[in-house]
This record gives C-alpha cells, sequence and structure tokens, in this order.
C-alpha cells in the first residue's frame, strides 16, 4: 500500500529540512574498536527515533559515511552500516575519507544546491559532527544538530561526555542545537497528515 503523499511537504520546500545520518557504521558501535563511542546506546536509540520521524513524514534522508580511511576500508565489517540503520532506495548516500560531510562533492554539491536546512545526527560529535557544522554555516546552510542523537570520544584527559557536553555548546555558534524530542515536536508541520474519518449520519 502506497504512503499519501504529505501536502506540507510541498508548501515552502527550502524548509523542508534533510536529515543527515553521519557514520552509522559498526566501527562506532564496537566494543574494543579504536573509534568505538563508549555508552553509545541511548545516542544511536535517539538516531533511530530521528530516523523514523524523517521518514514517516516524508524527509529526505542523506547518509555520509566514512569510506578509504585506514579504519573503514570497503568491504570491511567495520565500514558497514550498524544494523538497523540500512538505507532505503530512496536515500542519499554519500562517500568521503576527511571528517566533514562536504568532503564529499556530491553531498557538497546536492546540499548546496537547494540550500535545505540540514539536520545532523549521528558519530562522531568532536570531530564529523562538528566539522559537517561549520562547513554548512560558512555555505550559508541553516543546521540544526541533535546532541543527543550523537556522542563524543574523549580526547588526552577529558571524559567523552564533556568533550560532547563541549562540542554541543561551540555547536551553537554555528547553528542551532536541540534534543531529538523537541527536533520531532517542532517539525511536526511536516508530519503526515491523519485521514479525515469519515462523516457519520444519523441514518447510519
Amino acid at each position: 500500500m502506497n504512503r499519501p503523499l504529505n501536502p506540507a511537504l510541498y508548501r515552502h520546500p527550502r524548509s523542508v529540512p534533510v536529515l543527515v545520518l553521519v557514520d552509522m557504521q559498526q566501527e562506532y558501535e564496537i566494543a574494543g574498536r579504536p573509534l568505538a563511542v563508549p555508552k553509545i546506546g541511548p545516542a544511536l536509540l535517539n538516531c533511530r527515533r530521528a530516523l523514523s520521524h524523517a521518514r514517516e513524514s516524508g524527509m529526505q534522508v542523506a547518509y555520509v559515511r566514512w569510506v578509504g580511511a585506514p579504519l573503514f576500508q570497503a568491504g570491511s565489517r567495520f565500514a558497514r552500516w550498524i544494523e538497523g540503520f540500512e538505507p532505503h532506495g530512496c536515500d542519499m548516500i554519500f562517500d568521503r575519507d576527511r571528517p566533514s560531510c562536504y568532503a564529499s562533492p556530491a553531498f557538497a554539491d546536492a546540499m548546496e544546491r537547494g540550500l535545505p536546512p540540514l539536520v545532523i545526527a549521528g558519530f562522531a560529535g568532536e570531530s564529523s559532527c562538528l566539522a559537517t557544522a561549520v562547513d554548512g554555516y560558512h555555505r550559508g546552510q541553516a543546521v540544526t544538530f541533535l546532541s543527543d542523537a550523537s556522542a563524543s570520544h574523549g580526547l588526552e584527559d577529558i571524559a567523552a561526555h564533556e568533550i560532547h557536553r563541549s562540542v554541543s555548546a561551540i555547536m551553537r555558534v554555528f547553528g542551532d542545537v536541540t534534543d531529538t524530542q523537541s527536533w520531532i515536536a517542532t517539525s511536526s508541520p511536516f508530519k503526515p497528515m491523519l485521514a479525515a474519518s469519515r462523516p457519520t449520519h444519523s441514518n447510519d
């Protein structure tokens, strides 16, 4: 059964956000791996919530992944998608070998062409997500960072949660920072419209 089109997506198409899922790859999830993110579970749960909302609303989803870097060799298990985050046929997929998503020429071209607002979630906050937000800002792109749908690594003697708190604060210089539930609530104009109930008559 085909899903009904959402008329809200056509009113102001440039205001419809693109959900950018950054590096939803097994390297970040598997304990003991060099880039494993500690306590990744809550962030993954919120990524799933954001993805479900985007799909149900008809928003476009862009997956951006590392390819070719030493830990992300093509064909390696650790470069594969985290289970449950496999792209659908209508999703955009971009590959890059540097932190910013804009390091992918195809991503940069697609995002700059229509300048849609970007909603960023994924890993890691202190590198790829931050670099993407900075690049987006300098390209005139509106950026929202879902801080609880991301997580960061610890750096030197600073704990991961402290790094992520600082990253979330720095992100406010370049865009909006919010939590997943608040974003879902505020993007309600793009939620599917409920089917109108069938009118009833006294002789039914």
